[in-house]
């Protein structure tokens, strides 16, 4: 038997589409299950810390901000700010410069001796000395009330020069 070059090359066409078609792949029946969906993580709540220490605008507050300079003290009959009182008040100008919504006293106080009278202008003397030294620092003299107690309100009771020294004073109280 004799093949044509025809036959020939239609035997090798058939033989080469048939080899092309054993080397195919079939389509799988079923197809695989799409990947499962990973959850973006998560972050974790976010929590303000509850705050520690006292409130702004409250006494305690002042007090831990400017430690023992919330109070200046004097001399006998005085009513000069000097260096000691000078830096303790920058502090107290520090703190009001930096949360200029309160507004405060300055209470004026005086020792037992001498009149009531006189006790009360010195304690006026002493707190307006000090409002001025702050207002020279830059506090706004509308945010600043003045208080005489003069010696009403002692912080020591005995009568002696300890205890007047702790008298002569001029402390600052935050209003709101």
């Amino acid at each position: 038997m004799t093949f044509s070059a025809r036959s020939t090359a239609t035997i090798v066409l058939m033989t080469s589409a048939l080899a092309l078609g054993a080397c195919s792949k079939k389509a799988p029946e079923e197809l695989p299950p799409p990947p499962a969906a990973t959850p973006a993580p998560t972050p974790p709540p976010v929590t303000t810390p509850a705050p520690t220490g006292p409130t702004v605008g409250t006494q305690a507050h002042f007090e831990r901000a400017v430690g023992s300079s919330t109070t200046i003290f004097f001399d006998t009959d005085r009513f000069n700010i000097d260096s000691t009182d000078a830096a303790a008040l920058q502090a107290q100008a520090q703190y009001f410069a930096q949360f200029s919504q309160l507004t405060f006293t300055i209470e004026g106080h005086a020792d037992e001796r001498g009149t009531r009278e006189y006790n009360l202008a010195l304690g006026e003397r002493r707190a307006n000395s000090t409002k001025n030294y702050l207002v020279s620092l830059g506090v706004s003299p509308d945010r600043i009330n003045v208080l005489s107690y003069g010696k009403e309100r002692p912080v020591a009771l005995a009568s002696n020069e300890t205890a007047w020294a702790q008298n002569r004073r001029a402390a600052s109280v935050i209003i709101n």
